[in-house]
């Protein structure tokens, strides 16, 4: 099991750190050039940090506990609950907007194109993870996602953490 999860961890620290450079590097200064990330804002650094703060165990509880990565084509499997999923279903994607928007403070250049980014995202995220992520989860877990979907909210966090396994009587 130690091996498994070590692999899973391998693939991660691989499909993560590409995922994030592109949405935080490529497509930026593709779109706004190369004065892109001129003129840096350093108290922007604390929003983006907030996100990767979110983020990142997100990144560890998909390898870790679910065997997987968070890119599509290797998905965990196992269903996580656990970590940042115990209180929102998408605490990835919102940790990943949240540094986009900390991105826009720090660099003035960037502040119109990530804020419009983040919002095509938003719409774009949110039908694919209706679209496809949750009708996949459903299918491939079946009553455990059901229960998980009932108790847990797809964007807005809960006040208290889910509790997977509640107390016998």
């Amino acid at each position: 099991m130690v091996t498994r999860r070590a692999f899973a961890l391998l693939r991660a620290l691989i499909v993560a750190p590409a995922f994030v450079s592109l949405w935080m590097y490529f497509v930026p200064k593709w779109i706004a050039g190369s004065h892109a990330f001129a003129n840096p804002r350093p108290i922007g650094w604390i929003v983006v940090a907030i996100g990767a703060a979110i983020g990142l165990p997100c990144v560890w509880q998909f390898a870790w506990r679910g065997l997987g990565t968070p890119a599509p084509f290797d998905p965990p499997r196992r269903l996580v609950v656990s970590g940042p999923y115990r209180w929102v279903r998408n605490p990835m994607y919102i940790g990943m907007g949240i540094a986009l928007i900390g991105e826009g403070i720090v660099f003035p250049n960037l502040t119109t194109t990530m804020l419009a980014m983040v919002g095509i995202l938003f719409v774009a995220i949110t039908l694919f993870v209706m679209g496809y992520e949750e009708p996949t989860l459903r299918r491939n877990f079946g009553a455990d996602y059901e229960n998980y979907c009932r108790a847990v909210h797809r964007w807005l966090p809960r006040l208290r953490p889910f509790d997977n396994h509640p107390a016998l009587p």
